[in-house]
């Protein structure tokens, strides 16, 4: 184990103004079939899909939801974890409780804790008020090279899933410019793009987090992206008393239930936002989607980090349009040893 590592086992811009992406297509490991790369389709397959989890574990629980699935995916080869926004300490420590549950070592880096430009809207992490035990201390500043070297190890064979806000993946792709090409792709859970009724009117916490993270990583040119927006993720939810049901019988979704009991004490219900991006990697007849371009708002007022997005086909940017809740569902408990 390298000193510097500590391994556990895992008022608007233009729409042009956004530039667009190249989908490029290739391979990402012998045996592993994409099946026209624009619409990322994963065929079966037995080999191992590499990915990178970029998180703001702690505040929402389905970030715990997600890890936990990627922990249990056999197609998931985690190569590692940043955390971000505040208290990415204590966020980095939530992530290694469940990769020692899970028995996987893999390196974890807390990342960035303030955003780009603007105030810091999430300094804490609720849930690790359940954590029991001494803490383990993670490297400090290294999250950014941790994620470049990775990327740079595996050119071409990279899946990005980032499920907060995009600060970690912005300063990356400024240091290290060389970076975003030699990403397979990128998948993102926020912003929203469609007019689907939401709580909080046309905005969505990751992109209004980090605003300028958002615009500068949607704007990025070469990467193959995917953007999982709340108009979509909302549709999959459950109320405490299915959670307590369904998170029964393997050791990850009880401790997550455990968990929950945080996020409930405020909450009527559990949506899957991230575990939707997670689970689609893996299969991604879960959701449809449609292509263009995606504005962000960086004007200040209530609308800052709103996206826009615009239909383009053929663009090189997709947005989820649609999901099949049964599928998704389905997928998500399949890989946990209790299957209801």
């Amino acid at each position: 184990m390298a000193a510097e590592q500590i391994f556990v086992r895992s008022g608007g811009m233009k729409v042009d103004s956004v530039s667009r992406r190249r989908f490029v297509a290739g391979s990402i490991g012998a045996g592993l079939g994409l099946a026209g790369l624009g619409a990322m389709e994963l065929s079966a397959t037995t080999s191992r899909r590499k990915v990178l989890f970029d998180t703001d574990i702690g505040s929402d629980i389905d970030d715990a939801v997600a890890l936990a699935y990627l922990l249990r995916q056999p197609h998931c080869e985690l190569l590692g974890i940043t955390t971000v926004t505040g208290d990415s300490q204590g966020r980095a420590a939530l992530a290694a409780s469940l990769c020692d549950l899970a028995g996987v070592e893999v390196p974890i880096y807390p990342g960035e804790e303030q955003p780009l430009k603007i105030e810091q809207m999430q300094p804490e992490a609720p849930q690790t008020r359940r954590l029991e035990g001494p803490r383990r201390e993670f490297p400090e500043n290294s999250a950014i090279e941790f994620l470049a070297d990775t990327i740079r190890a595996n050119p071409g064979e990279v899946t990005l899933l980032a499920v907060g806000p995009l600060t970690n993946i912005a300063l990356l792709f400024t240091r290290y410019p060389d970076v975003p090409a030699l990403l397979d792709s990128l998948v993102w859970m926020g912003g929203k793009y469609s007019d689907y009724p939401t709580p909080w009117g046309p905005t969505e916490w990751n992109a209004i987090v980090d605003p300028d993270a958002a615009y500068q990583v949607l704007s990025s040119p070469e990467i193959r992206t995917t953007c999982f927006g709340l108009d979509i993720t909302w549709r999959l939810s459950m109320t405490p008393a299915k959670v307590a049901e369904r998170f029964r019988g393997d050791p990850l979704l009880e401790r997550v239930l455990d968990w929950s009991a945080v996020w409930f004490e405020e909450r009527e219900l559990l949506h899957f936002h991230d575990p939707l991006a997670a689970v689609s990697i893996f299969d991604p007849t879960v959701a449809t989607h449609r292509r263009g371009l995606i504005d962000v708002d960086l004007e200040p007022g209530d609308h800052r980090g709103v996206t826009r997005f615009s239909p383009i086909p053929g663009s090189d940017i997709r947005v989820a349009s649609g999901v099949d809740p049964d599928a998704f569902f389905s997928a998500y408990f399949s890989v946990f040893a209790t299957r209801r």
